[in-house]
């Protein structure tokens, strides 16, 4: 045997004598080749195969036997592509081109690094087997200890008598412990045999065989579950599993259990197609025990939305529950509800580059026992034509469509609509104003069915024909400027006054022989000043010879952000007869030819304070009709933020009134007030809180607490809610409130996905609605 010094420059010839260069290459001069760190996270492999590459051996001796072995020591670096051992010994057997590393091992690949007592690697396989280790992922969580580690595959790892935990070193919250665990990075899944969890090193539940994401691909398997007990339901389990069925397609399936009513199988089924995505959320209780007369409960949602072949668009919205105390008994993620119903449409849309084209179908599920049934919308087929510049200075446009409307409330007409709606304008603009003038040509025909239906004197279809037809033009003309200055009152502030005003003339006509079939008052807050129409719909096309007007101002600070926002105006009738609501013809007293003055404003103040409010204010009853108000202070680490909505009972009736009972849903109209904070504690803890208060009622509607904390490797949840759940417009009705207290828990980096923000401020869980949400918006 022949022994070489580091120190000499012959090592080098001298080994190239005895060992071939595809199998080692001993460098005495690190600068020779820049090699990577040992901690560094490689994504991309060296070459397209590692193990054709020579490795490369730097160490303080050698002693090499022709053609048998080459022994290293001192300091001994091997690498090989992304790959490096260092090891106080390692010896080369060159028959079989296997590396066997000695004494304070550490290895390294770009994948997963190591500290061990002895290491193997086979240079032509790449095979790799680690004794005695301590091991840390370097592309994802996971880091542990073991016996015997091999690595089998170019990213897959065999672990035996050993263990993983996502905790950084030195935090040994928890861990899983197993006799073998194999570790695929290819496929993002750890898979463990005999698996134990531990927390401080204490068993806590123990399985025979489980599976766990270690990356952010989509495994099937269990989620974390939540616990909560509430005084309606008492206990509570969730217990959620997920199904990575396709690359498209998925599903999550929770096995909610509920100590007073049983267990709930709730499902959603995520897809995404060649016609868009979409979603099939259900709840399903069999023989609820609480409720033991309504039998089954369920709830299906559908939603689709999504473009195909760049021309159609598919969107679909259709939710159903088994009876109408369903959201009152259950707490229920199904539908969207609206004025106690549950949408159910569907709409398909063929677009071109001067028209479109669509048919939608729209139905109702009442949630309450009124007989005032909605509208269905079997179908609506409509076309809309576009023709901007038809000639110079002049667009043109065509709005149709065909509406059948069925209802199963008994006495009230059906119908079958046909509109027809050109219309021509003229805009001109530049950089400081618009001047917009229109002109359309509203045709209307109504074949309504009356058979069954009362039309007789006080009835509420007194008066309507079985054939209606219904021509009307409509005029319009608007013009607004922009004008700028700088303050004068406050430096370096730049102010602008955007004042517009508009006439509108559509001439009266009677319409008392037409149905009301979709058709609703439209609110008018200051930007609804200057639409064309009252009315959503076109049963009723409101008279109109008026003029609107108002205006805005806004200022800048020096960096052109907007600190402050202000909006007023008003509608000036030159007849007041057409100062009219949907149930105008009840009301009394005599009218002003003024609308409801409408303000709203917005203020940053130093980026802390906030402001929002708006208010609408009614000429005839020298009332507020409606307004809100919000406030917030934002401050290092979190916001508090106050809120005030009030909204008349007469408002709602003018808006509502036609399809709904007002007085069964509210008393008095709406007062309420609401408190909402959220605060960053540490960086580990973090709460919210929300209160909402009926001034109308003086009771209480929601109280919602949250309390967060997240480390490095696990977080946990609390939530505290006190739910106002019966209606109570009724003065004589007793409130009754739900509550409820929850835990949710996980592990951060297997199967949860959370970024460095997650826990902050604002941020929160699926299952609560303490989200942070501004409801004002200036134009920064």
């Amino acid at each position: 045997m022949q022994c070489f010094s580091r120190t000499l420059l012959a090592a080098s010839i001298t080994t190239a004598l005895y060992v071939s260069t595809t199998q080692a290459e001993t460098i005495t001069d690190s600068s020779v080749q820049e090699m990577p760190s040992i901690d560094q996270c490689l994504i991309e492999p060296a070459v397209e195969n590692e193990t054709q590459l020579p490795a490369h051996v730097e160490s303080d001796r050698l002693e090499a036997i022709n053609g048998d072995k080459a022994i290293y020591s001192g300091d001994v670096r091997v690498t090989q592509g992304n790959k490096t051992i260092l090891a106080d010994n390692v010896t080369l057997h060159q028959q079989e081109n296997i590396v066997v590393a000695e004494g304070n091992v550490n290895f390294s690949d770009g994948q997963i690094k190591s500290v061990s007592d002895r290491a193997t690697n086979n240079l032509t396989t790449d095979e790799m087997t680690l004794e005695n280790t301590d091991y840390e992922f370097l592309c994802e969580p996971g880091r542990g200890n073991a016996v015997y580690v091999s690595k089998t595959g170019k990213a897959v790892y065999e672990i035996e008598d050993g263990s993983i935990t996502s905790c950084p070193i030195g935090d040994n919250a928890w861990r899983l412990r197993a006799s073998s665990i194999s570790v695929d990075q290819n496929e993002e899944q750890a898979t463990f045999y005999n698996p134990r969890f531990e927390i401080q090193s204490v068993p806590v539940f123990y399985l025979p065989y489980l599976t766990v994401p270690v990356g952010d691909t989509r495994k099937t398997g269990f989620l974390y579950p939540t616990v909560s007990y509430g005084s309606s339901d008492g206990f509570e389990a969730e217990i959620p599993v997920y199904w990575n069925l396709a690359p498209n397609y998925d599903l999550e399936t929770t096995f909610k259990y509920m100590q007073e009513r049983g267990t709930q199988l709730n499902s959603k089924f995520r897809y995404l197609s060649d016609f868009g995505s979409g979603s099939i959320e259900s709840e399903y209780l069999p023989d609820d025990q609480k409720y033991t007369d309504k039998g089954d409960r369920w709830g299906f949602q559908l939603e689709h939305s999504g473009i195909f072949q760049q021309s159609w668009l598919f969107e679909v919205d259709y939710s159903k529950v088994s009876d109408i105390d369903y959201f009152t008994d259950m707490s229920s993620g199904i539908g969207s509800r609206e004025d106690g119903q549950l949408l159910q449409e569907g709409q398909a849309t063929y677009r071109s580059q001067n028209w479109d084209a669509s048919v939608l179908v729209r139905d109702f599920q009442v949630l309450t026992t009124s007989s005032n049934l909605p509208y269905r919308l079997m179908p609506q087929l409509e076309y809309n034509y576009y023709a901007p510049e038809a000639m110079k200075f002049l667009d043109f446009n065509l709005v149709s469509h065909i509406s059948m409307f069925d209802t199963d409330a008994s006495g009230k007409p059906s119908a079958t609509r046909v509109h027809v709606e050109p219309g021509i304008t003229i805009p001109v603009g530049n950089t400081w104003g618009t001047w917009t003038t229109e002109a359309r040509l509203l045709g209307t025909y109504y074949q309504q069915d009356l058979d069954g239906v009362d039309t007789g004197s006080g009835s509420d279809y007194e008066g309507l024909e079985e054939s209606v037809s219904r021509v009307m033009p409509e005029f319009r003309s608007h013009a607004g400027i922009v004008l700028e200055r700088d303050t004068t009152l406050v430096s370096n502030y730049t102010q602008t006054l955007e004042p517009q005003v508009q006439y509108l003339y559509v001439p009266e006509q009677d319409q008392s022989d037409i149905g009301l079939y979709d058709t609703t008052l439209l609110q008018t807050d200051y930007y609804g000043l200057f639409r064309s129409r009252k009315y959503s719909g076109v049963d009723r096309i409101a008279a109109a010879n008026q003029i609107s007007y108002g205006a805005s101002s806004r200022f800048f600070d020096d960096e052109y952000k907007e600190r402050l926002n202000i909006s007023f105006g008003q509608i000036f009738y030159f007849d007041k007869d057409t100062k009219q609501t949907l149930s105008s013809s009840e009301d009394s007293g005599e009218k002003t030819n003024y609308s409801s003055w409408a303000i709203e404003m917005d203020f940053n103040y130093d980026d802390y304070l906030f402001y929002h409010g708006g208010v609408q204010y009614d000429i005839d009853s020298a009332s507020m009709q409606l307004a809100n108000s919000t406030l917030e202070y934002r401050f290092a680490g979190g916001y508090i933020q106050t809120n005030y909505r009030y909204v008349t009972e007469e408002y709602i009736e003018d808006n509502v009134g036609e399809s709904i009972d007002v007085g069964s849903i509210t008393r008095d109209g709406i007062s309420q007030a609401g408190l909402l904070g959220a605060y960053q504690i540490s960086r580990k803890w973090n709460a919210s809180a929300q209160y909402f208060y009926d001034l109308t009622t003086q009771e209480n509607l929601e109280w919602l607490a949250r309390l967060n904390y997240k480390s490095d490797c696990w977080y946990i949840g609390f939530t505290y809610s006190n739910q106002l759940t019966n209606n109570i417009s009724d003065p004589n009705t007793t409130p009754e409130y739900e509550n409820n207290f929850g835990v949710n828990f996980g592990i951060v980096g297997f199967g949860t996905n959370l970024g460095s923000d997650s826990g902050a401020v604002g941020d929160s869980s699926s299952d609560n609605s303490l989200s942070y949400g501004r409801p004002f918006f200036l134009n920064n």
